[in-house]
């Protein structure tokens, strides 16, 4: 039986990598007639998913999405494609989260650099 492993590393945290791993349960179930069953718990969420031919589930953590999958013979024959949308969604929902994140930091490298040239000024002015 052909199976899916994927790992995704972000930066999120688990309160945000939980809401992230909630729309990707829902779009499974709209998109691919899965059956998701979502599991809170202490350090670690698991979101259980299923359909004919199909099963697995999606380990969520603060700084890792870990997604494991079965298929059954039939879908076995079109593991890569449906490796490429599972592989292609996920990227996707990390993607709307994770600029925002390089964006902050980038505004605060960019007002650290304005900041350093006003310190040496004045420096250079008490000498």
């Amino acid at each position: 039986m052909p199976d899916i492993h994927i790992t995704r590393e972000h930066s999120l945290g688990l309160p945000e990598a939980r809401k992230l791993a909630f729309r990707w349960a829902e779009a499974a179930e709209e998109k691919f007639d899965m059956e998701c069953t979502y599991e809170e718990g202490k350090s670690a969420d698991l979101v259980s998913f299923t359909r004919s031919g199909v099963n697995g589930e999606l380990k969520v953590t603060k700084d890792r999405f870990q997604l494991d999958a079965r298929l059954g013979f039939l879908l076995g024959a079109f593991k890569d494609r449906i490796e490429g949308e599972i592989v292609k969604n996920l990227d996707l929902l990390l993607a709307e989260k994770e600029p925002a994140k390089a964006f902050d930091h980038a505004l605060a490298k960019r007002a650290a650099a304005k900041k350093a040239p006003a310190a040496k000024k004045t420096a250079a002015r008490k000498k």
